[in-house]
């Protein structure tokens, strides 16, 4: 199976991206076919902030309940209350609708995160 890895983001080993572009993060398609129906999100709030690699919320599924950790430090800057009502969304659209948050952050941080490449040849 061959999954979707945009090439405007950077990952984590743990299956999660930013958008270096606007600091939006999600998780991949890959973790999400792993995971299951999302069936509930829990996010910081806008304002918190986050520390690259510590855990940053839980994405639950009707297989599992899994971390998410923070692929860059910094401050939240919108989360996507979407989730709140539609969870699913991250199944859907992994990398549009079903997004988790935004982060302003230090571009120094991406260095730290696979490229789309080194990710494909992780997952694959």
């Amino acid at each position: 199976m061959s999954f979707d890895v945009p090439a405007d983001r950077r990952y984590r080993e743990s299956h999660e991206w930013i958008r270096s572009a606007d600091g939006r993060v999600g998780i991949s398609d890959f973790a999400q076919d792993e995971l299951g129906d999302v069936v509930f999100v829990e996010l910081p709030a806008e304002g918190d902030r986050i520390e690259q690699g510590e855990t940053f919320g839980v994405v639950e599924s009707i297989k599992a309940v899994s971390n998410l950790y923070a692929p860059v430090s910094g401050e939240v800057t919108a989360v996507n209350d979407a989730l709140d009502q539609a969870p699913e969304l991250v199944n859907e659209d992994p990398y549009g609708e079903g997004w988790l948050l935004d982060v302003e952050f230090d571009e120094g941080d991406l260095d730290a995160l696979l490229t789309p490449d080194a990710y494909r040849a992780q997952i694959e």
